[in-house]
C-alpha cells in the first residue's frame, strides 16, 4: 500500500511534506506509511486518498 500512495503522490508532483498537509498528517506519518514501517488508520487512508483524489480501493488494493 505504501509503494500505492508514494507512486500516486508522485503523479500527482507532491512532496510528502505537501501530502502530510492536505492530509492533515505530519510528513514523518506519511514516510512510514510509504516506507511499509507504520500501518495508517482507516481516518488516515481516507484523508490521504482525499489529498490525492484518488478512491481509496485504488490505495488499498493488492
Amino acid at each position: 500500500m505504501g509503494d500505492r500512495i508514494r507512486t500516486v503522490r508522485l503523479d500527482r508532483n507532491l512532496t510528502q511534506e505537501r501530502l502530510a498537509e492536505l492530509a492533515g498528517l505530519d510528513r514523518q506519518s506519511v514516510n512510514r506509511i510509504e516506507m511499509g514501517v507504520a500501518s495508517p488508520r482507516l481516518d488516515s487512508l481516507l484523508r490521504i486518498a482525499d489529498a490525492l483524489d484518488t478512491p481509496l480501493a485504488a490505495l488499498v488494493r493488492y
